[in-house]
């Protein structure tokens, strides 16, 4: 099977996630529909890279799964890191680290386990353009950590379109799952 992803116009996690729900058998959404149910993502709020990892550690889940959520996270604390001039240690994570933040990226990469593609594929990422209101107060969009993960070889549309159409999390996704980029 091959995902095939279209970030032209949103490169958000409701986007990638839609997108897989799409590609799923029936079979497949109540596999994945039961292991989101079972999984149960702690509710508190998760200021570092290590109390993550142990929310992910205690997740009813793959290790498969709880790989690639390392694999996720890493990616994310060492953007912000850069971005702070900090260790990844010191990260400090703000919405990343909530626990909806937390369940988003476990049920994208439960989606990615149960549809187990052998190649997944996408178009350049809009990044989008304006301001964002964050915990860091009013940013231009993408976002500092948002871009330094899109700097990392993802390929951004030229024209961009208004509002935040990427986030860290999700650039964070692209960058752990999307093997190739093509143009559309």
């Amino acid at each position: 099977m091959i995902i095939e992803f279209d970030f032209t116009q949103n490169a958000n996690r409701s986007q990638i996630l839609d997108t897989l729900l799409a590609a799923m058998a029936d079979s497949q959404r109540v596999q994945f529909d039961d292991a989101i149910h079972h999984a149960e993502v702690p509710e508190h709020h998760h200021h570092h890279l290590s109390d993550v990892y142990q929310s992910i550690d205690g997740l009813a889940v793959s290790q498969q799964v709880k790989d690639d959520m390392y694999a996720v996270y890493s990616i994310l604390a060492q953007a912000e890191a850069a971005v702070h001039g900090c260790s990844v240690e010191e990260t400090h994570f703000h919405e990343v680290g909530n626990a909806s933040g937390i369940r988003n990226a476990l049920a994208i990469c439960l989606a990615f386990e149960v549809l187990s593609p052998e190649q997944v594929i996408a178009t350049p990422v809009q990044a989008g353009k304006g301001t964002i209101e964050c915990a860091h107060g009013v940013l231009e969009v993408p976002a500092p950590a948002t871009a330094a993960i899109l700097d990392q070889g993802i390929p951004v549309c030229e024209q961009r379109l208004e509002g935040e159409r990427c986030t860290p999390t999700s650039a964070a996704l692209i960058k752990h799952f999307v093997q190739e980029f093509r143009t559309v």
